[in-house]
């Protein structure tokens, strides 16, 4: 099913060339396989070289990437970037987290319109949402489209029904957010073993995301953030994304992932850890002004740590868990 969802994502006038430079076990892996289907070939990669995937790209005429969006940033900052020949290129599909809409406005300008995101879970299928390079080329240059670049498009075949719960179960209607709740063919039957975290998740018949987010009138789905990432400081529920958009935003900023740490006085303080590009600079003022100035100081970081490489996961995620571990040790919960 989830193949033929990528069929009615994709269009080739000649068979495609795909690099899996993620881990094949998880999304990477079904790109590679819905390649096939084509008449096309998918190229392994056994470790992310931006540099070899950029010699790819040139010299066999890559027509396909699925690349985490901190993969992105880092290949759009590459040096070599400008004097490499990337005509080939119809997809570069963000996907596995958020990427910030000034990326996706800078990929077309780098790399034409190709840019586009999908969104999907282990538990539910791969895509379950996609908007089109088509889409975002045109969001990118038509102010009055702008906020599609915060979207993960639209739900694909495989979802019978995508909608946004709320706390009360029910159905919300558009532009209202709250969990993001699906159905369709491509549900798992359960986890292994754990009829309690099975219930959880399917709770009244929908398979239940843990992502935030709502659809608007035209069935975009926007994602705003992760239940288990909330930040709770002072009664104030705070949710990391939006902050951590307005940082990507920054000149300066390659990358970055905002936790919450114990504070004595508001239980939880916002902080931010961020990545640097190579060569560039940022005061931790400056860019706490910046998120005072478009969030309001409720929101702003209270403190930011500068990283020299944020720790990721095979498939490029921020590990937030270990970034927030040091903060949290000895202590009997990981939230006041």
């Amino acid at each position: 099913m989830s193949l033929l969802a990528w069929q009615a994502c994709g269009d080739f006038d000649e068979p495609p060339v795909n690099v899996a430079v993620a881990p094949i076990t998880h999304a990477a892996g079904v790109v590679a396989l819905a390649q096939f289907q084509f008449g096309g070939t998918t190229i392994m990669m056994d470790v992310p070289d931006l540099d070899g995937l950029l010699e790819l790209i040139a010299t066999r005429g890559v027509t396909t990437l699925f690349l985490p969006p901190t993969l992105i940033y880092l290949l759009l900052a590459h040096p070599k970037l400008a004097e490499t020949e990337t005509s080939s290129l119809r997809y570069l599909i963000s996907a596995a987290a958020p990427i910030g809409p000034e990326k996706l406005v800078e990929g077309v300008h780098k790399l034409g319109p190709v840019m586009c995101h999908a969104y999907g879970q282990t538990e539910a299928g791969f895509p379950l949402t996609f908007i089109s390079p088509y889409e975002i080329a045109r969001a990118a240059s038509d102010g009055s489209k702008r906020r599609l670049l915060a979207s993960c498009g639209r739900p694909t075949p495989i979802c019978s029904a995508f909608e946004a719960m709320g706390d009360d179960g029910a159905i919300l209607p558009p532009g209202e957010t709250g969990e993001l709740v699906l159905r369709g063919p491509t549900m798992m039957d359960c986890y292994l073993d754990d009829p309690e975290a099975t219930a959880e998740v399917q709770k009244g018949g929908w398979h239940h995301t843990g992502d935030i987010g709502y659809r608007d009138a035209d069935g975009y789905v926007y994602i705003t953030d992760r239940l288990r990432d909330m930040i709770t400081s002072g009664g104030f529920n705070i949710f990391p994304f939006e902050i951590e958009q307005v940082l990507v935003a920054h000149p300066a900023v390659q990358d970055c992932a905002v936790i919450g740490v114990p504070d004595p006085k508001w239980g939880e303080a916002v902080k931010a850890c961020v990545q640097l590009k190579a060569g560039a600079t940022a005061s931790e003022g400056e860019l706490i002004d910046a998120c005072k100035s478009s969030l309001g100081s409720m929101k702003a970081p209270k403190s930011i740590d500068f990283i020299d490489d944020l720790p990721r996961s095979p498939v490029g995620k921020v590990l937030k868990r270990q970034l927030r571990a040091p903060y949290w040790a000895g202590r009997d919960r990981q939230v006041n």
